[in-house]
């Protein structure tokens, strides 16, 4: 399949600036592959979908205020930082993008925070906005990173204009959030409520946690119409013996196994057996998956509305068939779901 495949005509009202007023109360959209139907019910009903034994793998990625603004020396002028990837936790090099980049040289230094007291100097080019700083800073490793939290804001995506508020720390991150490293919510994951994870427990539903530290590179735009030659950025993910075995027993027992993400899909396809099994992971991965790909672990998904000619839109169809999509996002845009981060949701049986 090409790009061009995967472009739609998304209205810019439908891209969703704040979360539901409540998480488990977003709007769901029901796709069966099999009797090909669609439904539309709300984020809890969910719970009717799903029945004792089943699995629902969950993303415990948390997300780390990755987005600085600091000052640049001698001219002063504003510049923003969004943290990537350390490199180097004795050294404190990381990975960051800048912005506006064509004023960012080897060798500048940046102060942040009104004390100054955190200082950064770029010590390499990476790519047109990448660079590679060292952070400068007097005080232990623990409080250092105590420092960054304290100076980084909730990373919200760009195509959300408005200012972080207090409440994006909080709706921004999974409730089932852990283990920090992302630069991005795992999305799907946001919409359940602490209530809704109770009620499908009571209901005998079993969930398996996986890590996959969300990096930009999943959102980066693909510019190659044959889609063999994008290339994905390498994401960390972490699959335990605990989540490899719940998994498993759910595949043998020929239960409904549940992605809860994109995230959670990539993850657990980046560990496959040769008998279609799950084995442990710890490492990276760059998978990118499109159609046509053949799923060996999952055989449920939730995710959110994607973006159009979005790598994210292309596993979907990978899971759910090109044209079964195509057919639910026309009916999405027209029923004003919303789309992206903050946006409603998709299961798909």
């Amino acid at each position: 399949m090409k790009l061009s495949h995967f472009n739609f005509e998304l209205p810019n009202e439908l891209l969703a600036e704040y979360p539901s007023e409540h998480r488990d109360e977003a709007r769901l959209m029901v796709l069966n592959r099999e009797k090909q139907t669609i439904e539309h019910k709300l984020f809890k009903d969910l719970i009717d979908y799903f029945n004792e034994d089943d699995v629902m793998i969950l993303n415990n990625t948390k997300v780390f205020p990755a987005r600085l603004f600091g000052n640049k020396e001698k001219t002063g002028a504003r510049i923003e930082v969004f943290l990537l990837r350390e490199l180097n936790e004795e050294q404190r090099l990381w990975d960051v993008l800048v912005d506006p980049a064509r004023k960012i040289r080897i060798g500048n230094k940046l102060y942040f925070g009104d004390d100054e007291t955190l200082v950064a100097e770029v010590i390499d080019n990476t790519t047109s906005r990448g660079r590679t700083l060292r952070f400068l800073y007097d005080g232990s490793y623990r409080d250092f990173r105590m420092k960054l939290k304290e100076l980084g804001e909730t990373p919200l995506p760009k195509y959300i204009k408005r200012e972080v508020e207090p409440e994006d720390e909080e709706r921004y991150q999974t409730i089932f959030a852990k283990n920090e490293g992302a630069v991005a919510a795992p999305t799907a994951g946001l919409h359940f409520s602490k209530h809704l994870l109770k009620r499908l427990e009571i209901k005998g539903v079993n969930f398996a946690e996986v890590t996959l530290h969300v990096g930009l590179g999943t959102f980066n735009p693909v510019e190659v119409e044959d889609l063999s030659k994008h290339k994905m950025d390498s994401e960390e993910i972490i699959i335990d013996g605990n989540a490899v075995n719940t998994i498993n027993t759910g595949i043998k027992n020929k239960r409904r196994i549940c992605a809860v993400g994109t995230t959670v899909m990539r993850a657990v396809e980046s560990s496959v057996s040769s008998s279609g099994t799950l084995n442990e992971f710890d490492g990276w991965s760059n998978k990118f998956i499109f159609p046509p790909y053949d799923f060996s672990i999952a055989n449920s998904m939730i995710t959110n509305f994607h973006t159009p000619k979005s790598t994210l839109l292309m596993m979907v169809s990978a899971f759910a068939g090109h044209d079964f999509v195509k057919k639910a996002y026309e009916e999405a845009v027209k029923e004003k779901y919303k789309f992206y981060s903050y946006g409603d949701a998709m299961l798909i049986i």
